[in-house]
């Protein structure tokens, strides 16, 4: 069960494909039990695999490491996410259970960390792994092209080197993020605040030759 998620999750861990309506990403998720420390999760949305994860625990249960493939892009993305315990599960739960929180990425893929951003007249093509969005600086909403997620992105322009953008999915906003290119144009800093999830985060992001 995932009470963190939106709408919760609660199915059974043995492997097969189970409903799991409500989500922009998985429409069904199977669960399976590897060993007493690690469990592998496979979503799929209209039958493709979408992404899967492996999730370890450490011999002293406070730490996890997620090993995960993104697969709702034009090529398959990849990385490794640890994560710190914040509380611990029932007593005699599998090891997973409990409460975590994200503490770093040490490694992900390029198709996972590289997006385009291509500047226009009034507004912004964004382009990642094969998907695509154009959309322009009117408060209007614009379709993601070849996202099975259905983001409709609205964009807003701050000032010079700061633009706004707003990520619908299944009639709720799940991102907001804002972006900010500095001075010098070498780095973008990205601060995305989920009000679904009721979380912020915050990277930034290198200028590619």
């Amino acid at each position: 069960s995932c009470s963190s998620c939106v709408p919760p999750v609660k199915i059974k861990a043995d492997g097969s494909d189970q409903a799991v309506p409500g989500h922009a990403y998985v429409d069904q998720m199977a669960v399976t039990v590897k060993s007493d420390s690690a469990v592998t999760f496979t979503n799929k949305m209209a039958g493709k695999v979408l992404s899967t994860s492996t999730q370890t625990v450490s011999p002293d249960g406070s730490k996890l490491t997620m090993e995960w493939t993104d697969l709702s892009g034009e090529k398959p993305a990849s990385g490794v996410l640890t994560e710190s315990r914040v509380a611990p599960g029932p007593k005699g739960s599998h090891a997973i259970s409990g409460s975590w929180k994200a503490e770093a990425m040490p490694s992900a893929s390029d198709e996972s960390v590289t997006m385009k951003f291509q500047s226009k007249p009034n507004g912004m093509i964004l382009i990642w792994n094969g998907q695509t969005t154009d959309a322009n600086f009117d408060g209007k909403e614009y379709p993601t092209a070849g996202d099975p997620g259905n983001t409709m992105v609205t964009l807003k322009r701050l000032d010079a080197n700061t633009f706004q953008e707003t990520d619908r999915r299944l009639a709720k906003v799940f991102d907001i993020i804002v972006r900010t290119v500095s001075k010098d144009g070498k780095t973008m800093k990205c601060i995305d605040t989920d009000p679904v999830h009721r979380t912020k985060q915050t990277w930034v992001m290198e200028k590619q030759p």
